[in-house]
């Protein structure tokens, strides 16, 4: 007779979360963006359950000076619909940068997560900067090198 051994599934009440302080100044944005979304996962835990939201927070600073390769900064573009006719509106990547960096950041991210009520629930984890300053000492992040 085979014994089967049990396959460990983590429950909300034994998810230990800790807090990391990422510094994006001069990174690649897919390169970090995809390094936050693995911890926002839950994935570099040994505990990592698909179903559980296992990840931590993550601090993200400095998103003003993230850069990207090639010539994408003339070339991509952030699509939106209103839900009206010709609704649809075209961003330039530049602009998004100039006016709203923060969400340059967290577009992408958001895009590496599950398209689901975790997806959500673990998004909200995410704590993204323009500059330096960030009011999370409280949480005493743990640098993270990306």
């Amino acid at each position: 007779m085979i014994k089967k051994t049990k396959t460990y599934m983590a429950k909300d009440a034994d998810v230990k979360r800790a807090c990391f302080l990422v510094d994006v100044k001069d990174k690649v944005l897919g390169r970090a963006a995809a390094r936050v979304a693995t911890i926002l996962l839950g994935k570099h835990k040994a505990t990592y359950t698909p179903h559980v939201d296992t990840g931590d927070m993550v601090i993200v600073i400095n998103a003003d000076k993230i850069r990207v390769t090639g010539r994408k900064t003339e070339q991509k573009f952030y699509r939106r619909y209103t839900g009206y006719p010709s609704g649809q509106r075209l961003v330039a990547f530049k602009d998004m940068l100039a006016h709203k960096p923060t969400q340059v950041f967290k577009i992408a991210v958001k895009n590496m997560l599950p398209k689901s009520r975790l997806g959500s629930q673990m998004i909200r984890k995410l704590k993204i900067y323009a500059g330096e300053k960030h009011e999370h000492a409280a949480q005493k992040p743990i640098l993270l090198e990306v």
